[in-house]
């Protein structure tokens, strides 16, 4: 059952990929409740059709969207790291601009924070979400074929939250006082947002706080986020257990049986819809 509470701000960097952006827009509105709050910010990345997309949904949306522009860059990190301090005290999710959420997303992403106050980062399942990949774990996927069936699926789930090693870039739910106590984000070591919320998720971590899985969200994804340049490299000097965890994790599949119990979810789900069809 979701919990009643008031929705986190979705914050939307745009990219440079227009068709992924309109794809993304179209799920946000398909998906996520009227009046939810939505600031799409743009690092100067957005060419003329993105712009031009952007502004027409602008004008039909129900959500309580904005957009911002930057006349220059200021890379991935910086960019996300100042939309962040701009929401402080409110809790965010942060949502990749080739994403596109199920419906019930944000409501249940919401719920996840509110059920449990140890929990700093939620991220929901994802076609391509890594630790948290379905249906096979660490593998590029399939966008589900049925967003909606996908979505009761995630819904019939328990929602156990449990842990994952770091949040994951598809889309993550941030807790604002976990946020405050962690710091920002470290704009000076890491040129992808990608790996600026792996050290972000360690470092809430080390103050006691849960980098979690909302196994009743899904939000699926066209490709895979990742590092840039150097990235890596940072991670394991500042982390030298993070690539060991993070074997262990893939080896040890703790969300095994997580992934099975949605699996017979989104058969169930058919099923269901099946019997309504014919019924």
């Amino acid at each position: 059952m979701t919990i009643a509470t008031e929705l986190p701000v979705i914050l939307l960097p745009v990219g440079v990929d227009d068709d992924a952006l309109d794809a993304c827009l179209g799920a946000l509105d398909a998906g996520t409740p009227a009046g939810a709050r939505l600031w799409i910010t743009d690092d100067a990345q957005a060419g003329p059709r993105a712009k031009a997309i952007i502004e027409r949904w602008l004008q039909r949306t129900k959500l309580r969207a904005d957009y911002t522009r930057r006349q220059r860059g200021i890379g991935e990190v910086a960019h996300v790291d100042e939309m962040l301090k701009a929401c402080a005290g409110l809790d965010v999710v942060v949502l990749a601009a080739d994403a596109q959420p199920l419906p019930g997303w944000l409501q249940e992403l919401a719920a996840c924070l509110a059920r449990d106050a140890s929990i700093a980062s939620a991220t929901p399942w994802c076609n391509v979400g890594e630790t948290c990949a379905w249906p096979r774990l660490g593998e590029i996927n399939d966008v589900p074929a049925d967003f909606v069936r996908m979505a009761q699926a995630c819904a019939a789930m328990p929602p156990l939250h449990l842990e994952l090693p770091a949040a994951i870039d598809h889309a993550v739910a941030l807790r604002a006082t976990a946020r405050q106590k962690a710091g920002g984000l470290d704009t000076d070591t890491f040129a992808s947002w990608y790996a600026a919320l792996i050290d972000l998720s360690q470092r809430l971590a080390g103050l006691g706080w849960r980098n979690a899985l909302c196994e009743t969200a899904f939000v699926a994804r066209g490709g895979e986020g990742g590092p840039r340049g150097g990235d890596m490299d940072a991670l394991a000097v500042r982390w030298p257990a993070w690539n060991a965890r993070m074997a262990q994790f893939l080896m040890d599949d703790p969300l095994r049986a997580a992934r099975t119990q949605l699996e017979d979810a989104y058969r169930q789900a058919d099923a269901g819809r099946q019997h309504d069809l014919f019924g």
